[in-house]
């Protein structure tokens, strides 16, 4: 792992800083793993775009990731780390003694050779990679790939670097402190994959230019105070005019740039302890 920057000899160079993917062990993906993976360019089943800035991109094949990690008690062997073009980050091959292939998440400081097991029902080493309950877990451990209810599978911090410890456990809950610094409960018998997840430093890169992003599938954005009043509530006036409404809205009118759009009565929201600190 580690950061790899260049020279400034042009203008896209100077603050560019990408991964040198020395983690990567293997370069061509799983065939058996593989699904198709169709692109959208933002747009509805009507054909309109109900998600801006979205379109090209190079071709992907989508990696199927066991978040479950339901085979139990079977212990896996890490035989290769691979890139994931759908996620930020990396995943890695576990082939278990009946020669069937699994991706996972892959977590920090595992490394290829290594072995990872889920538990059904009990506690384990406290290792990177291995899956268990909340219940089994002693506090203070750093987890990922959380469920939220029992037996559907993580979906909770899975992006690259991220990380959630746990604090505490009573009346049947863990209490989790999440990458975004919210306090949450979850249910003891969910589970969660120990350690944090790999690729710390992908906060750290820089695209460098905005071709690079086009072949993520982004498109360019335009300011609201750039474009016409017609366009755009921040559009029009003089010169470089500001916004001018003291409320920042979209162009449909709906508050933007900081407003609440969380569901005052979203049924999850009695289990959230702390909110996440505004940054």
């Amino acid at each position: 792992m580690g950061i790899k920057r260049f020279r400034p000899t042009t203008p896209s160079l100077r603050f560019k800083a990408i991964s040198n993917f020395s983690e990567v062990t293997k370069s061509s993906p799983e065939k058996s793993l593989l699904a198709p993976l169709k692109k959208t360019g933002g747009r509805n089943n009507n054909g309109r775009v109900t998600m801006r800035h979205r379109g090209g991109g190079s071709k992907r094949k989508y990696r199927l990731i066991d978040f479950r990690r339901d085979k139990f008690d079977v212990e896996g062997r890490v035989i290769a780390i691979e890139y994931d073009p759908n996620r930020s980050a990396r995943i890695a091959l576990v082939e278990y003694p009946d020669k069937e292939r699994r991706y996972i998440i892959w977590p920090d400081k595992l490394k290829v050779g290594d072995s990872v097991t889920s538990a059904s029902n009990a506690q384990i080493d406290i290792r990177p990679g291995n899956t268990m309950r909340l219940e089994h877990m002693p506090m203070g451990t750093f987890v990922h790939n959380i469920e939220l209810i029992p037996g559907k599978g993580g979906i909770l911090v899975r992006s690259a670097g991220s990380w959630a410890q746990l604090m505490a456990k009573e009346k049947g809950f863990a209490q989790l402190r999440m990458p975004s610094s919210e306090i949450r409960m979850i249910k003891l018998e969910c589970l969660a994959t120990v350690g944090q997840v790999g690729l710390i430093e992908h906060s750290s890169f820089v695209h460098g230019k905005a071709g690079r992003l086009r072949w993520l599938g982004r498109r360019s954005k335009v300011r609201g105070v750039a474009m016409n009043p017609i366009d755009h509530p921040h559009g029009g006036g003089e010169g470089k005019a500001g916004q001018g409404n003291p409320h920042p809205v979209t162009p449909w009118g709906k508050p933007t740039k900081g407003a609440k759009t969380r569901k005052p009565k979203k049924i999850g929201s009695k289990h959230i302890i702390k909110r996440r600190s505004k940054k």
